[in-house]
């Protein structure tokens, strides 16, 4: 293993570190029984640090972890597949525009593309997660017991797109601070 894989990895178990406790230390309860913080805004960094796989693997994995130490431990598996489509999703659309380009600028605007791009897929996962617990948890997998699932879950709609605005808007203020170490600008550069 080369020194750069070697501070790659270090650098994905610190994000994965980073993103779990972002989204335990502060939490901002919602009225449908769940919580808006600031992990995504690691979420979405993970992917545009680490490229979209090892982004996806490391997001999916300090989001999980957090769902676990916190009690939602029925929303681990979702969480991780979620957040880790969501790191993917917008570290490749980061490094698809990026590529070569330094200016803070462009950095910006690919990193909001990706974002907006990512956290539609949170939204949606979890949504259709949601739905999902809430129809078989009927125990009676009905029309009816879907579309009690489909309003419930519809509630949560609102509060998930304000954590992901907040989570574009966190990682965008973040990236200049990142982009000053060397190894994360040339990263994020391919």
């Amino acid at each position: 293993m080369t020194d750069q894989n070697i501070k790659k990895l270090v650098t994905a178990a610190l994000l994965a570190a980073m993103t779990c406790i972002a989204t335990m230390m502060i939490k901002i309860p919602t009225p449908t029984m769940g919580y808006i913080h600031p992990g995504d805004c690691f979420v979405l960094l993970c992917g545009v640090v680490l490229g979209p796989v090892s982004g996806a693997l490391a997001a999916g994995t300090g989001s999980m972890f957090s769902d676990i130490f916190s009690g939602y431990l029925s929303w681990a598996p979702a969480t991780f597949l979620i957040k880790a489509l969501t790191a993917g999703i917008a570290g490749f659309l980061f490094h698809r525009h990026v590529s070569g380009r330094s200016s803070a600028r462009s950095r910006s605007l690919a990193l909001a593309a990706g974002g907006i791009a990512g956290e539609a897929v949170m939204t949606a996962g979890y949504f259709l997660y949601e739905t999902g617990l809430a129809a078989f948890g009927t125990g009676d997998f009905t029309g009816a017991s879907l579309a009690a699932g489909i309003a419930s879950s519809a509630a949560g709609i609102p509060f998930n797109l304000v954590q992901g605005i907040a989570g574009i808007i966190l990682s965008i203020l973040l990236l200049p601070v990142l982009m000053k170490v060397p190894d994360i600008r040339e990263w994020s550069r391919t």
